[in-house]
């Protein structure tokens, strides 16, 4: 599906508008000590945002997988965001795949503490990436 300027960026827009409801959504369940429910939407959060980020870039969003892969292929192997970036994005994908779906595993408070500050850095830096783009 090839998309004209416009397409693009309303739905760049609509993603980043969707990382903002998903950060709100966070701070409920981070009150709340659902833990699970906070790596789901810090992931979620981060997400949305290299969803905009590939869409701004003319690349196609498919699987949530896809998405790690395509951010690790575009953006940390040509040297845009760290290595260290891409290591959490890969890593918030498998806590909330562990949280939602493992019915034997607990997330852990300090685990989604210690992600929350580099998680919200990193989508301020995409943010600040695409609009550098878009200037």
């Amino acid at each position: 599906m090839s998309l004209n300027e416009e397409e693009r960026r309303a739905i760049v827009a609509l993603e980043l508008d969707k990382v903002e409801k998903t950060l709100a959504q966070l701070d409920v369940q981070l009150q709340a000590n659902l833990w699970d429910m906070a790596a789901n939407r810090l992931y979620y959060a981060l997400f949305h945002a290299v969803s905009a980020l590939l869409v701004n870039d003319h690349h196609a969003v498919g699987t949530h997988r896809g998405a790690v892969n395509q951010f690790n292929l575009y953006y940390i192997k040509e040297g845009v965001f760290s290595k260290e970036e891409g290591r959490l994005y890969s890593r918030l994908q498998r806590l909330r795949e562990e949280g939602d779906y493992n019915c034997s595993i607990d997330v852990e408070q300090e685990e989604v503490e210690e992600k929350i500050e580099p998680t919200r850095q990193l989508i301020a830096k995409i943010k600040q990436y695409i609009a550098e783009k878009r200037a």
